[in-house]
């Protein structure tokens, strides 16, 4: 199956649903545990291993046990946590003391130094780091320092760490590329500029402080800033505005902006009878956005009249690529107002009036996905073709190019689609499954295993025990500490593991964990975490756990709906994870929230109970109730109602086409929200492998068919 690469921010990573992102950690309530590495080990089989001790650096040694079974520093942890909550530094020094050599040493020494981070030195930080090489706590705090630094512009500290920072995420990246940008490495600096230069969203704080210095650096054309400009005058960031037209010799005034923003309607009066000049070209595009971000058809209306006036005009006051950006600006906009005003073809028009050889990736993703929202094919190939070279090659952008060239006259384009369906279909996941209907294939689990869990040696499932990363992630789970340290410590674990391509050490950790659901339903997240992050280890059974099936089977067939839809919402949702708990407030496997759990028990007949709900036979229950409920609202058809589970049935509603059928895949791509939209496409790929496992396999554009009309 293809493997979801671990994320930047893997070192903070806290699963607990699909609802909820990761965060920062903050040590919270929390209490000391009686449980230690032993219990863990113990409780996972293990036998002792003689110890082994490594020295880091000149001055202190790090104690490794070849499986840690004698290691005592879990019973100290919980009690050094609740000493840096209080910020008791006294205590934490204490601790260091207690903690030293054992495998969670490092622990009171990063959140005693952490406390006043930015107060740290760059070669306090280091230090650290080299006497924990390889943790992630070491990762975590050489990071956040950087982050510290760049945030109070001693750039010259981040700069003597930024080598030691391994799997930064977004912010990390801009502050070492800050870093470098203060201190004459231009070059470097530009590391980060694809991420920070063109777009719009809404970005880390030094991220965008990154993008406004970039501005004065040497490496950047007038060309960069002038495509920059567009997109800040699109989104009207009056700051970015200013610094960028002064560096292009068209400096435009504060006071310019504040006029139009406060009356656009006056400056496009005045607008004909202005010289023509290239200060006014910028002019009338921040106008155009202010009244798009009011009302697109207002702001469409205002342009086809400017474009007709002006075509009447013996010299042109709009040039051809105002014009192109002004219409790229509507797209933008109407793009934006699919949820509220449903889809139209529209969008696709005015990005096609806009086509030129500058859109960035926000501006032609927003093309493509209207344009695959009406079949408009052609409009397709030409939006893929704007986007960068490595985004095109990219398993989304490859199944909607040879989508599109499918539907072309030319046999040369055809063969061309075929040949990239087959390339797609090497794959397992949504659109390799997609793929492989296009050409015929089929999804046979059993060659990837099937429900057969994987052999592991015995000096395999040893080595587990022997790595220090996962041996601090199960004596974490088996202690009272908060699960983000655990997750974490799991996370970097495996991150380690695949780095070092040791695939036997992933599957024996994560079979380990599987293992574990004979205790605690909540390890199974775990196992399903560390195959999924690998790029070669396939194992469905670990991958695609069934628990509970009895259940999930006969509430499914009560409630008239597919058992392996069931397991695939269960497993986006929760991954298996009892206790989920989201930050809206959805609980249990199925992740119910309050208000729908007391709608299900109403319509059962039952009294509301909030710890019954979230109970997992019960959970089960409610939730495949409330998926046929869901089904039977929205035309029995499944990618509906998936959608419906994530967004709520309305949301699903608007976004059906307003009159006919459209391609379920289709549907899928043009979904407003990209939490629903990447969400229904693990569920349906979740659900076409289950259902193969459970011995019902069904194609995945059977499974999801077409969307009809509204109406």
């Amino acid at each position: 199956m293809t493997k979801l690469r671990v994320a930047h921010s893997i070192k903070d990573e806290e699963f607990t649903s699909q609802k909820q992102t990761s965060k920062r950690l903050t040590v919270g309530s929390l209490w000391i545990s009686a449980l230690s590495v032993a219990t863990a080990i113990s409780a996972l089989g293990m036998s002792q291993v003689a110890c082994a001790e490594l020295t880091w650096g000149d001055e202190e040694s790090y104690q490794q046990e070849s499986n840690y079974q004698q290691d005592r520093s879990i019973d100290s942890f919980m009690a050094a946590a609740i000493a840096a909550d209080r910020g008791d530094v006294g205590a934490l020094y204490n601790y260091e003391q207690i903690m030293s050599g054992g495998l969670f040493a490092m622990y009171p020494t990063y959140w005693r130094m952490n406390l006043d981070l930015n107060s740290q030195s760059s070669a306090a930080v280091s230090q650290f780091v080299r006497q924990y090489p390889d943790t992630v706590m070491a990762e975590k705090l050489v990071a956040d320092f950087a982050e510290s630094k760049a945030g109070s512009n001693d750039y010259a500290s981040v700069r003597q760490v930024a080598n030691l920072i391994t799997n930064a995420d977004a912010s990390e990246r801009c502050a070492i590329a800050l870093g470098f940008n203060n201190g004459g490495d231009t070059m470097r600096a530009m590391a980060a500029k694809s991420d920070v230069w063109l777009t719009t969203k809404k970005q880390p704080a030094l991220c965008e402080q990154l993008a406004m210095e970039m501005n004065n650096n040497a490496l950047i054309s007038n060309q960069d800033r002038a495509a920059r400009l567009k997109r800040m005058l699109r989104v009207g960031k009056t700051g970015d505005i200013m610094a960028l037209s002064s560096r292009l010799g068209t400096p435009i005034a504060y006071s310019a902006l504040s006029e139009i923003q406060l009356n656009p309607s006056s400056f496009f009066s005045r607008f004909g009878r202005e010289p023509a000049s290239q200060t006014n070209q910028y002019l009338y595009l921040y106008a155009i956005g202010r009244v798009a971000d009011k009302s697109y058809r207002e702001a469409a209306l205002q342009l086809d009249f400017d474009i007709k006036q002006d075509n009447q005009r013996a010299i042109k006051l709009l040039n051809d690529e105002t014009r192109r950006y002004a219409y790229r600006t509507l797209g933008v906009k109407r793009m934006n107002h699919n949820t509220d005003d449903g889809f139209n073809a529209e969008a696709v028009d005015w990005f096609r009036h806009s086509l030129d050889d500058d859109f960035n990736f926000e501006e032609a993703e927003d093309y493509a996905m209207a344009a695959i929202r009406f079949g408009r094919w052609d409009d397709v190939v030409e939006a893929i073709s704007k986007m960068d070279g490595e985004i095109q090659k990219d398993e989304q952008w490859q199944y909607w190019l040879a989508r599109a060239y499918e539907q072309s006259s030319n046999s040369s384009k055809r063969n061309t689609a075929k040949k990239m369906y087959q390339n797609l279909a090497k794959n397992n996941d949504y659109y390799g499954l997609m793929a492989k209907d296009r050409i015929g294939q089929r999804f046979d689990a059993s060659r990837l295993g099937g429900s057969n869990l994987p052999n592991v040696s015995t000096a395999d499932r040893a080595r587990v025990m022997q790595d220090a990363n996962f041996a601090r992630a199960f004596a974490l789970y088996n202690s009272d500490a908060s699960r983000a340290y655990a997750n974490r410590e799991w996370n970097w674990a495996v991150k380690q593991a695949r780095d070092n391509r040791d695939d036997n050490l992933i599957i024996a950790a994560a079979r380990q964990a599987y293992d574990r659901q004979a205790y605690d339903m909540g390890w199974l997240d775990r196992a399903i975490y560390a195959v999924d992050n690998t790029d070669r280890v396939n194992s469905l059974a670990l991958s695609h756990p069934m628990p509970h099936q009895e259940s999930v089977v006969r509430y499914s067939q009560s409630a008239g709906i597919d058992p392996a839809w069931a397991y695939g919402i269960m497993r986006q949702e929760s991954r298996f994870v009892s206790s989920a708990r989201s930050n809206v407030g959805a609980s249990g496997l199925m992740q119910i929230m309050p208000d729908t759990a007391k709608y299900i028990a109403r319509n059962l007949g039952e009294t509301y109970s909030a710890s019954r709900a979230n109970s997992g036979d019960t959970n089960i229950r409610y939730g495949t109730w409330y998926m046929g409920d869901i089904l039977s609202k929205l035309n029995y058809q499944p990618v509906l109602a998936t959608a419906g589970y994530n967004a709520g049935p309305n949301n699903a509603k608007r976004w059906q086409p307003t009159y006919g059928a459209i391609a379920a895949d289709q549907y899928v791509e043009s979904i407003a929200f990209p939490e629903t939209r990447n969400y229904v496409k693990h569920v349906m790929e979740n659900a076409t492998i289950y259902s193969s496992l459970l011995g019902r396999g069904q194609p995945i554009s059977q499974r999801m068919g077409t969307v009809p009309g509204a109406f």
